[in-house]
Protein backbone atom coordinates (compact mmCIF):
# COMPACT_ATOMS: atom_id res chain seq x y z
CA UNK A 1 0.00 0.00 0.00
CA UNK A 2 1.21 3.22 -1.15
CA UNK A 3 2.45 5.70 2.01
CA UNK A 4 0.67 8.63 0.32
CA UNK A 5 -2.59 8.39 -1.67
CA UNK A 6 -2.56 9.84 -5.12
CA UNK A 7 -4.68 12.65 -6.02
CA UNK A 8 -6.76 12.58 -9.33
CA UNK A 9 -5.02 13.34 -12.57
CA UNK A 10 -7.50 16.70 -12.84
CA UNK A 11 -6.39 17.88 -9.41
CA UNK A 12 -4.11 20.63 -10.88
CA UNK A 13 -4.31 22.05 -14.04
CA UNK A 14 -1.01 22.82 -14.82
CA UNK A 15 0.29 19.91 -13.61
CA UNK A 16 -2.76 18.07 -15.57
CA UNK A 17 -1.55 19.91 -19.00
CA UNK A 18 2.40 19.53 -18.02
CA UNK A 19 1.94 15.44 -17.65
CA UNK A 20 0.62 15.43 -21.30
CA UNK A 21 3.64 14.65 -21.96
CA UNK A 22 2.97 11.17 -20.07
CA UNK A 23 0.18 10.18 -22.49
CA UNK A 24 3.19 9.63 -25.02
CA UNK A 25 5.58 7.74 -23.02
CA UNK A 26 3.50 5.60 -20.98
CA UNK A 27 -0.52 5.96 -22.75
CA UNK A 28 -0.81 7.30 -18.59
CA UNK A 29 -0.31 9.60 -16.13
CA UNK A 30 2.15 7.97 -13.69
CA UNK A 31 1.06 7.69 -10.20
CA UNK A 32 3.91 8.75 -8.67
CA UNK A 33 3.62 12.08 -10.30
CA UNK A 34 -0.30 12.23 -8.95
CA UNK A 35 1.51 12.15 -5.50
CA UNK A 36 3.63 14.17 -6.29
CA UNK A 37 1.30 17.06 -7.08
CA UNK A 38 0.49 16.99 -3.53
CA UNK A 39 3.47 19.65 -4.05
CA UNK A 40 2.47 20.89 -7.17
CA UNK A 41 5.53 22.96 -7.57
CA UNK A 42 7.44 19.25 -7.26
CA UNK A 43 5.09 17.98 -9.67
CA UNK A 44 6.01 20.51 -12.58
CA UNK A 45 9.58 20.98 -11.86
CA UNK A 46 9.82 16.80 -11.96
CA UNK A 47 7.79 17.12 -15.31
CA UNK A 48 9.60 19.95 -16.82
CA UNK A 49 12.78 18.27 -15.64
CA UNK A 50 11.77 14.69 -16.98
CA UNK A 51 10.64 16.55 -20.53
CA UNK A 52 14.30 17.92 -20.68
CA UNK A 53 16.37 14.60 -20.26
CA UNK A 54 13.82 12.98 -22.13
CA UNK A 55 14.13 15.56 -25.07
CA UNK A 56 16.47 13.73 -28.11
CA UNK A 57 19.19 16.87 -28.99
CA UNK A 58 22.26 14.03 -30.24
CA UNK A 59 22.21 10.23 -31.23
CA UNK A 60 20.64 8.79 -28.20
CA UNK A 61 17.51 7.57 -29.18
CA UNK A 62 14.12 7.78 -26.81
CA UNK A 63 14.38 3.81 -26.81
CA UNK A 64 18.22 3.62 -25.52
CA UNK A 65 16.90 6.35 -22.85
CA UNK A 66 14.25 4.36 -21.36
CA UNK A 67 16.99 1.46 -21.64
CA UNK A 68 19.37 3.50 -19.51
CA UNK A 69 16.42 3.77 -17.02
CA UNK A 70 15.83 0.48 -16.90
CA UNK A 71 19.08 -1.06 -16.16
CA UNK A 72 19.42 1.76 -13.85
CA UNK A 73 15.93 1.17 -12.21
CA UNK A 74 16.88 -2.89 -11.92
CA UNK A 75 19.95 -2.28 -10.50
CA UNK A 76 18.95 -0.19 -7.93
CA UNK A 77 15.61 -2.66 -7.21
CA UNK A 78 12.79 -0.35 -8.43
CA UNK A 79 10.19 -2.79 -9.82
CA UNK A 80 7.95 0.64 -10.16
CA UNK A 81 10.21 2.01 -12.73
CA UNK A 82 11.63 -0.95 -14.39
CA UNK A 83 8.13 -1.79 -15.68
CA UNK A 84 7.25 2.04 -16.68
CA UNK A 85 11.06 2.08 -18.35
CA UNK A 86 10.40 -1.37 -20.56
CA UNK A 87 7.08 -0.21 -21.42
CA UNK A 88 8.05 3.19 -22.68
CA UNK A 89 11.15 1.62 -24.11
CA UNK A 90 8.52 -0.91 -26.28
CA UNK A 91 6.69 2.26 -26.78
CA UNK A 92 9.25 4.10 -28.86
CA UNK A 93 10.13 0.96 -31.12
CA UNK A 94 12.31 -1.37 -28.55
CA UNK A 95 12.03 -5.10 -30.16
CA UNK A 96 10.65 -8.03 -28.05
CA UNK A 97 14.18 -9.29 -28.30
CA UNK A 98 15.87 -6.29 -27.33
CA UNK A 99 13.63 -5.78 -24.63
CA UNK A 100 14.04 -9.81 -23.67
CA UNK A 101 17.83 -9.86 -23.64
CA UNK A 102 18.96 -6.30 -22.56
CA UNK A 103 20.98 -8.09 -19.67
CA UNK A 104 22.81 -10.03 -22.09
CA UNK A 105 23.84 -6.75 -23.62
CA UNK A 106 27.83 -6.94 -23.24
CA UNK A 107 27.44 -10.62 -25.79
CA UNK A 108 24.88 -9.83 -27.69
CA UNK A 109 24.73 -8.37 -30.96
CA UNK A 110 21.26 -6.72 -30.56
CA UNK A 111 23.14 -3.83 -28.80
CA UNK A 112 25.80 -1.68 -30.75
CA UNK A 113 29.20 -0.80 -28.88
CA UNK A 114 28.24 2.39 -28.53
CA UNK A 115 24.85 1.48 -26.35
CA UNK A 116 26.73 -1.35 -24.52
CA UNK A 117 29.43 1.61 -23.11
CA UNK A 118 25.95 3.32 -22.30
CA UNK A 119 24.42 0.46 -20.72
CA UNK A 120 27.93 -0.49 -18.25
CA UNK A 121 28.37 3.16 -17.37
CA UNK A 122 24.59 3.44 -16.38
CA UNK A 123 25.35 0.04 -14.14
CA UNK A 124 28.33 2.01 -12.74
CA UNK A 125 26.90 5.22 -12.38
CA UNK A 126 23.60 3.70 -10.70
CA UNK A 127 25.93 1.63 -7.93
CA UNK A 128 25.94 2.35 -4.39
CA UNK A 129 29.35 3.15 -4.41
CA UNK A 130 29.48 4.76 -7.70
CA UNK A 131 31.38 2.74 -9.68
CA UNK A 132 32.39 5.02 -12.60
CA UNK A 133 36.09 3.94 -13.41
CA UNK A 134 38.62 5.78 -15.92
CA UNK A 135 38.30 2.66 -17.90
CA UNK A 136 33.88 2.78 -18.12
CA UNK A 137 34.62 6.58 -18.50
CA UNK A 138 37.07 6.41 -21.60
CA UNK A 139 34.75 3.40 -23.32
CA UNK A 140 32.15 6.28 -23.01
CA UNK A 141 33.83 9.08 -24.56
CA UNK A 142 35.14 6.59 -27.05
CA UNK A 143 31.14 6.42 -28.17
CA UNK A 144 29.31 9.15 -27.35
CA UNK A 145 29.87 13.10 -27.45
CA UNK A 146 30.21 15.38 -24.17
CA UNK A 147 26.56 16.48 -24.73
CA UNK A 148 25.47 12.73 -25.44
CA UNK A 149 26.94 11.87 -22.64
CA UNK A 150 25.20 14.60 -20.70
CA UNK A 151 21.84 13.43 -21.64
CA UNK A 152 22.99 9.81 -20.68
CA UNK A 153 23.86 10.76 -17.11
CA UNK A 154 20.66 12.83 -16.64
CA UNK A 155 18.66 9.62 -17.52
CA UNK A 156 20.81 7.50 -15.10
CA UNK A 157 20.25 10.44 -12.53
CA UNK A 158 16.32 11.37 -13.37
CA UNK A 159 16.12 7.46 -12.84
CA UNK A 160 18.44 7.27 -9.07
CA UNK A 161 16.04 10.27 -7.92
CA UNK A 162 12.71 8.41 -9.31
CA UNK A 163 13.76 4.82 -7.75
CA UNK A 164 14.60 6.60 -4.03
CA UNK A 165 10.73 8.35 -4.72
CA UNK A 166 8.88 4.72 -5.88
CA UNK A 167 10.57 2.60 -3.65
CA UNK A 168 10.22 4.59 -0.07
CA UNK A 169 6.63 5.63 -1.54
CA UNK A 170 5.31 1.90 -2.36
CA UNK A 171 3.88 3.79 -5.50
CA UNK A 172 0.62 1.94 -6.48
CA UNK A 173 1.78 0.38 -9.78
CA UNK A 174 -1.12 1.23 -12.30
CA UNK A 175 -2.27 -1.19 -14.66
CA UNK A 176 -0.50 -0.84 -18.22
CA UNK A 177 3.13 -0.87 -16.26
CA UNK A 178 1.99 -4.32 -14.60
CA UNK A 179 1.26 -6.06 -18.16
CA UNK A 180 4.40 -4.40 -19.38
CA UNK A 181 6.54 -5.76 -16.56
CA UNK A 182 4.85 -9.28 -17.00
CA UNK A 183 4.97 -9.54 -20.54
CA UNK A 184 8.91 -8.10 -20.78
CA UNK A 185 10.27 -9.08 -17.57
CA UNK A 186 8.82 -11.87 -15.42
CA UNK A 187 11.80 -14.39 -17.32
CA UNK A 188 14.37 -12.17 -14.94
CA UNK A 189 12.06 -12.28 -12.05
CA UNK A 190 10.03 -9.43 -11.74
CA UNK A 191 7.53 -8.74 -9.83
CA UNK A 192 5.13 -6.17 -8.34
CA UNK A 193 6.16 -6.34 -5.02
CA UNK A 194 4.88 -3.40 -2.94
CA UNK A 195 3.85 -1.51 -5.99
CA UNK A 196 0.35 -3.16 -5.23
Amino acid sequence: MALVTPLSSDHDSEVAELAKFFNETLGFCPNSVLTMQIRPEIARAFINLNKAVMANEGRVTAEQKRLIGYITSANTGCRYCEAHTILAAERYGGSDERLKHIWQFRTSDLYSDAEKAAFEFALAASSVPNAVNDEISANLKEHWNDGEVVEILGVISLFGYLNRWNDSMGTTMEDGAVAAGKEHLTHNGWQVGKHQ
